[in-house]
């Protein structure tokens, strides 16, 4: 399974979710439910999977924590904001960068409309 049927599963899943719990509730809340959906349809996934961070010989074990990664190809972050700020869509370009994957979906649960809440990013896709 490639990146994109990959996201579009994410993204159904998402949009299932959206429709029955509606927007404003805790991050975590979505986080714990689209995990669980993306296993239910037998997806490999991983929550809060720490990272490490490599600069020279310095090696940070914890350099950062995805919210979400799909079958090891795909970085799922969660957001239930008011609005996307520069720096989300940047967040996640790094960490496709550091992991070396190549697409990202940024996903504000916080909209009227679901599908104005998702952005997808890529990493030489």
């Amino acid at each position: 399974m490639d990146e994109n049927e990959i996201s579009k599963i994410i993204v159904d899943a998402s949009y299932k979710i959206h429709v029955k719990l509606g927007p404003c509730l805790l991050e975590s809340v979505y986080e714990n439910i689209l995990f669980y959906e993306l296993q239910k349809r037998g997806l490999k996934v991983e929550k809060q999977k720490p990272l490490p961070v490599i600069w020279d010989d310095l090696k940070m074990d914890v350099g950062f924590r995805t919210d979400l990664i799909v079958e090891n190809k795909v970085i799922v972050e969660i957001k239930s904001v008011e609005q996307i700020i520069n720096v989300h869509p940047k967040q996640l370009l790094t960490y496709l960068r550091l992991t070396d994957l190549k697409l990202g979906l940024l996903i504000n649960f916080n909209e009227d409309l679901i599908k104005n809440g998702i952005t997808r990013i890529v990493n030489n896709l």
